[in-house]
Formats: C-alpha cells, structure tokens, sequence
C-alpha cells in the first residue's frame, strides 16, 4: 500500500475492455482504497475483479476490487467514471442508454464528481450540463488528455527525447475539430517549433486526427490520474479534458487543459495561441 493512501472508493460504471482496463490501473497504482466495478453483466464484472485481485500480491497493490450489478452502488463513492457496458465492450455508454444513466448516477450521487472515460462521450458531457443541469464542474471527460499522451510520445519520438520533456495542449471539439497549440508546446522548456524541423511539425500536424480514438489503456491510464487528483489531491493537477457549458446553455463539449481538486474542475485555463491557432480555435468552437 502507498504511503498516505486516500480511504476513498471509486466507482465504476462499466465492465467492458475499459472500465475493466482501468479498474486494474487503479489497483495497480495502488493509490485509492478500493474500486467497485458496476454492471448489469455481474459474472463479467466479478470475474475481472478476481482476476484484478488475484494479480495484486505480483503487482504489491492491496486495494480493494469489487463487483456489482446495481447502479445504486456508486452511493458513497468519492468519484464516479462512466466508461462502457460488458455487453458491448469496446463501445462506450453513450447515445439514449448513456443520457438515462447519467441522470441516474447524477441523482443518485449528490455533488460526487463524474468522469466520462470513453472517446466518444464528449457529446455525453454537453448534454448532461445542458439538458440535467449538472454542474460543469463536477461533470467532464478524460479522452482528450489521452490523446495528449499519445501526443506527446510522438513528439518524442520525433525530438529524441523522453515524453517527459513534452509540454503540449489540445483545444477544440475532437476528433472533429482538434485545435493543437502548437506556438506554446515546449520541448524541455525551449519552444517546440524551434527544435523541430519543418518536415517534422508537418508530420506531427498529420497525425493528430489519426491518433484518435485512443486505446482503451491509454484512456483508462488517463482518467486514472484524474481521479486520484480529485480524491487525494497531489501534486499534478493540471490535465486536458472535456469540459461543457453553464447549465441551461447547449453548447458542444470542447477540450482544454483544466485543473482539478476534490469536487472536480476548479479552474479553465487560458491558452496562449498564435493569432492563426485563435482563429481555428474559434471556427471550431463556432461550427454545428
């Protein structure tokens, strides 16, 4: 067990390849207290969670994995991740089914944060603001910062670096419209566009359409970080997520770099962008 382990429990809304990829993450990390798995498919989500336990001696983790077939469930949990259904497990809860159990967790857990893990749920978190009037802060998405991590590997790869070095962003409305800051993306701390060549930022620019959906470990990696700084706080705090409007105002989901605390965003971060990057910046916030 970590040092200064939070007594918090997460919950899970899911037993497909990503809520089952990111109970093991959590476990593994070690760094909440236990994770309770929910799905109507109780034999899915019980049998991953004993394969989850089974694996914590190897893996020194002693967090706590449960399973359940009950919504009701993520009653008393510190936070709420909604990924998606054993029975179809690799499609997120989304669309009608998705909405109805969104406004269920919401009402069912007060002023708990809900975190939508899937790629496909940016459209989840628009309309759970603006149709239930959930708070914006309280409600958001981990993909884009996914995607961030994906990001910066291939700059990486690119710089010779390690991804470490790599401070980059993604603003916009992805996969559709992703706008990538590239003017302030830094590769240790020196500018990005003055250690890479042209041809390179081009390829880079190429990619990032490509590099969406992410997978399902590389989702679930990302919005594990993000729940362990909204129940134990620590030291990184800074993420790139989906974040809607104000209650009561339809509005797309778009992507910004956030900063998160115990009851979920605390703050929106203004980019620095060239005035090119404003400018497509603000055509794909303003498109249907």
């Amino acid at each position: 067990m970590c040092a200064g382990l939070n007594m918090s429990t997460i919950a899970i809304l899911g037993a497909g390849a990503l809520g089952g990829a990111l109970a093991h993450k959590l476990a593994a990390r070690g760094h909440v207290r236990s994770v309770r798995l929910i799905d109507p498919a109780s034999g899915v989500a019980a049998g991953k969670a004993l394969d989850i336990l089974q694996s914590g001696p190897v893996e020194r983790s002693d967090t706590r994995v449960t399973a359940d077939n009950q919504i009701d469930a993520v009653v008393g949990a510190a936070a709420v991740v909604l990924t998606g259904p054993a029975a179809g497990p690799d499609h997120d809860w989304e669309g009608e089914a998705g909405f109805e159990l969104l406004g269920r967790i919401a009402g069912l857990t007060g002023r708990t944060p809900i975190l939508c893990a899937g790629a496909t749920q940016g459209a989840l978190v628009a309309d759970g603001i603006s149709l239930l009037g959930v708070d914006n802060r309280r409600l958001f998405g981990s993909a884009p910062g996914a995607l961030v991590s994906a990001l910066r590997a291939h700059v990486a790869v690119e710089a010779r670096v390690s991804p470490g070095d790599v401070t980059i962003n993604l603003l916009g409305i992805p996969p559709a419209r992703p706008v990538v800051p590239w003017s302030s993306a830094t590769i240790g701390g020196y500018p990005l566009e003055d250690r890479l060549s042209p041809p390179q930022l081009a390829r880079l620019r190429d990619r990032v359409s490509r590099l969406w959906p992410p997978g399902e470990y590389t989702l679930a990696s990302a919005a594990a970080r993000i729940v362990e700084a909204v129940v134990n706080g620590g030291s990184q705090r800074t993420f790139t997520c989906f974040v809607g409007g104000d209650r009561g105002l339809a509005s797309h989901a778009r992507s910004v770099g956030v900063t998160v605390g115990a009851g979920g965003i605390e703050e929106i971060l203004t980019p620095r962008l060239s005035p090119l990057e404003l400018v497509r910046l603000e055509n794909a916030l303003a498109a249907p």
